[in-house]
Parts: C-alpha cells; structure tokens; sequence
C-alpha cells in the first residue's frame, strides 16, 4: 500500500469536498428558488460532468492551465509556475470534475422544504440570508451531508482528470487510482488487489453513512 498517495488523496478530497459545500451551497441555492426562465441552461451546465468522458473535461483543464491560456498565463505570474501538474491544479480540476455531485443532492433537499416555511420566515421579517442559515440549511441537513460524502468518495475514486491535469508525480500528483494503475502496469496484481479493496472499502462505507444518515439510522445532533 502507497501510504504516501493515499495521503494525498485524503487531502485531495478534504479539500474538494470542503471547497463543493462553499461552491455548491448558493449555486444550489439560485438553481432551485430562482424565476429565471433560463435557469436549466445552467443546470444543463453544471450537470455536464456527468455525461463528458474525464479525458475529454481533463484535456480542456490542460489547455485551460497551459502558459498559452489567460488563466494559465495569470497563475504563472502569481506563482511562477503552471497550474498543471501540481496539487492546486488537481484541486480545480476535481471541483468542477465532481461538482453535479454536490449541487444535486443540496438542489433536491431544497425543492423538499414546504415553502410556507420559507414565506412564514419572510413574513416575521427575516432577511433572504437570515432565512437561509436559520430554514432552509438547518432543514437540508441530510442534503448537505450527502453532498460532502459524495464529493468526497468521487474525488477520491478519480482517475481519467487527475491523470490528465496531473500527471502521475510521486508525492504531488499521484493518487491513490494513479497508483492502482501502475500497479497493473507493471504487473503487481497482489499488490494492485490491495490498494482497490482499500478505496472499495472507504467507497462503500461512505454510501453506507450517506444512506444510514438519510434513513435515521444514525443518532443525529440536535441542530440537525
């Protein structure tokens, strides 16, 4: 077992997850209260990762990075490097890569809440954001665990876009699938077979708390 790559993939998704919930809370948010008739051109778009094969988001990520790109020209001289091939270039990549991931549970929890709780709490005089933090998040708890679990079991499974944007540099870009993968290059099946058990277990365990989570299976605090 790569300690190292199972390290960073940890982090990997850490970092994703965490970045999703911030992102994906008031994208959700418009997506699912706004009037905008045109609204599902942007659902359509955030949803897109989850029919695009990841060679083809992670070859456009590349170019995106390149020194040739605005972005990749702008990170370049911030930081005096690409944004390919290092962790923070994994990090965008696997936000937009998972993103559908985190948006569409938080979307569906909120299309559940009864709208005349909503109304109640505008009525009182509460403001959009105060109705926000003490309504509708409180009562889409269990949406918004399940999107930081699935944002995190899907980072990290990931393979073609961190491959892609990434690379596979030992200690910097190389995962725990990256690595699964060079085990069956070079031939190291025993091997091989223990790393995938590891991300098959931590996989399963996860939808196990998601499901458990949404079935009151598990004891919950009492803000949730």
């Amino acid at each position: 077992m790569n300690w190292e790559a199972l390290a960073l993939t940890l982090r990997l998704s850490l970092f994703t997850a965490a970045a999703l919930l911030v992102l994906g809370l008031p994208l959700a948010y418009w997506i699912a209260f706004s009037q905008r008739r045109w609204k599902f051109v942007l659902q359509a778009a955030t949803s897109l990762p989850l029919v695009m094969p990841p060679t083809v988001l992670g070859f456009y990520l590349l170019v995106a990075f390149g020194s040739s790109s605005p972005l990749g020209r702008l990170w370049t001289a911030w930081t005096g490097h690409t944004l390919a091939f290092t962790f923070a270039g994994l990090v965008v990549g696997s936000i937009l890569y998972s993103l559908p991931f985190a948006v569409q549970p938080l979307v569906n929890s909120f299309l559940a809440i009864d709208p005349k709780l909503i109304d109640a709490s505008r009525v009182l005089g509460a403001s959009r954001l105060a109705t926000f933090f003490r309504v509708i998040l409180p009562l889409s708890a269990s949406g918004a665990a399940t999107a930081v679990a699935l944002s995190f079991a899907h980072t990290f499974g990931e393979f073609g876009v961190v491959l892609m944007v990434g690379g596979d540099i030992p200690g910097v870009t190389r995962t725990v699938s990256i690595g699964v993968f060079d085990l069956v290059e070079a031939g190291n099946y025993a091997a091989a077979n223990t790393t995938s058990l590891v991300l098959l277990g931590v996989s399963f365990a996860i939808l196990v708390m998601v499901y458990g989570w949404n079935r009151g299976a598990w004891p919950r605090a009492p803000w949730a």
